[in-house]
């Protein structure tokens, strides 16, 4: 069934002593865009929504735009992994934003990268496998397939936001015009024009059809009606970062740590600081002792600033939600394009700028790659600098550290230290996984020693 169809007769079911079978059969003799009308967007029963799922599918959208797609917290979706493909030849996305002299020396740099990309993975290659010989038990074309993805998860470190990547998904219709709202309010031009076209496809007939005879009805045309731009959350952040700009003390200069975790007693200040963290460039942990020192008429203009244009359909800024436990993170975003997938915690990111540096794994030297490697990587940092943002955030490469944080309970930190620790994982993010059980230790000793994580000195490279 369409989507919005499902959502209507699992809603009618529930609220009739009627058959499933009788609810289907009404919805086939009436509107459902006249009852979704109603219910869904006049009165606001949003559980409605949940009732219908659609998958949507995006091909050759940047990797940046990737991420900015599976920010939901209620998606179930996949992207192109880096691990299994080769992206030499991939070329990459260009912002829409950039033209001219602009657009140029962003290709220069985005193919230097890419070229680099395709030398560290032959290089890396090479390297493991005068390293790791093939057992006697394991077949040819599984050793070369095993050795080809710890080749390629070095060689990622070059890949960039530019890059392109494809990712499907299926969600509520109503996690769908949570999205929609977001996207189109982006900073980002691909993404606002990602949000137009979501919403022009839930007006028309499916693009791909599983019985290519049957009858086909629009997707979901009463929310491709609703679902205009989210001006709260820009408007929030922009009267926050301002609000920084003007009130908050001289930073502390202190150098970041790679995996920082705090568990906030003050609830308040944990908000305000939680708020401010997008805007800014600081730590977690220093803008949350700042908070703490604060009047609660102090704290409260914080929070009364981001809820200030707030209207009846938005719900609360996630900067009001939060766990018990909060993991600040300042690593490279290949990294970070891995543990973004985590579900049960709330993500918030600070602006990508490159001034974190970058991260060099150690078989890059040892494979003889460091020299073009290290020139590429400084190249597109030099081309960021030089082109605006944020169409320059593009070149980002993989390896460019920045700072986000995750806040979560327990049982979601061992779940991550737990599954990320592994040996199939990449190393980036299992030293990070290793050390947020170190951290919780640290914190809270007779919850640390429940979580089985893998230390990162244990390998098995000839493992997938």
């Amino acid at each position: 069934m369409p989507p919005e169809k499902s959502a209507y007769a699992l809603a009618r079911y529930s609220r009739s002593p009627d058959s499933i079978h009788d609810s289907v059969e009404w919805v086939r003799r009436h509107d459902s865009q006249k009852f979704l009308e109603s219910f869904y967007f006049q009165y606001g029963h949003a559980s409605i929504a949940d009732l219908g799922h659609a998958v949507l599918c995006f091909e050759g959208v940047s990797e940046l735009a990737a991420t900015e797609i599976e920010e939901e917290p209620l998606w179930d979706g996949q992207a192109k992994s880096s691990r299994y493909q080769d992206f030499s030849r991939s070329g990459f996305v260009t912002p829409p934003e950039l033209a001219g002299a602009s657009m140029a020396e962003y290709q220069v740099a985005g193919e230097k990268l890419l070229a680099a990309y395709g030398k560290v993975k032959d290089l890396a290659f090479e390297c493991l496998a005068a390293r790791l010989p093939r057992p006697e038990d394991m077949k040819p074309d599984a050793y070369q397939r095993n050795l080809a993805a710890r080749a390629f998860d070095v060689a990622r470190y070059l890949l960039f936001w530019g890059v392109p990547t494809n990712v499907g998904q299926v969600s509520s219709i109503r996690t769908l015009e949570k999205q929609i709202r977001r996207l189109k309010a982006s900073e980002y031009a691909e993404l606002r024009e990602l949000g137009e076209e979501m919403a022009q496809a839930c007006a028309a007939e499916p693009a791909c059809r599983w019985d290519a005879s049957a009858a086909q009805e629009p997707l979901a045309p009463t929310l491709a009606r609703h679902a205009d731009a989210d001006e709260h959350t820009a408007r929030a952040r922009a009267d926050l970062g301002r609000w920084a700009a003007e009130n908050l003390p001289a930073p502390s200069g202190a150098a970041p740590e790679r995996v920082d975790l705090i568990r906030p007693a003050n609830v308040p200040a944990d908000i305000a600081a939680t708020l401010l963290y997008p805007v800014t460039d600081r730590p977690f942990r220093e803008l949350y002792e700042i908070a703490c020192q604060w009047s609660p008429p102090r704290r409260a203009e914080v929070m009364d600033l981001a809820l200030g244009s707030r209207t009846r359909r938005d719900e609360i800024l996630a900067g009001f939600r939060g766990g018990l436990y909060a993991y600040d993170f300042a690593i490279d975003i290949g990294a970070y394009r891995d543990l973004h997938r985590h579900r049960r915690c709330q993500k918030f990111r600070q602006s990508y700028s490159g001034r974190l540096g970058f991260e060099t794994p150690p078989l890059i030297a040892e494979a003889g790659a460091a020299e073009f490697y290290e020139s590429a990587v400084r190249s597109a940092f030099a081309a960021m600098r030089r082109l605006p943002a944020p169409a320059a955030h593009y070149l980002l490469p993989f390896a460019a550290r920045s700072r986000f944080l995750f806040k979560m309970d327990f049982a979601e930190a061992e779940y991550i230290s737990r599954l990320r620790s592994g040996v199939k994982g990449h190393f980036s993010y299992r030293e990070i996984a290793w050390e947020m059980k170190r951290k919780m230790e640290e914190l809270e000793p007779e919850l640390g020693r429940l979580i089985e994580a893998t230390p990162p000195w244990i390998e098995d490279p000839l493992r997938r």
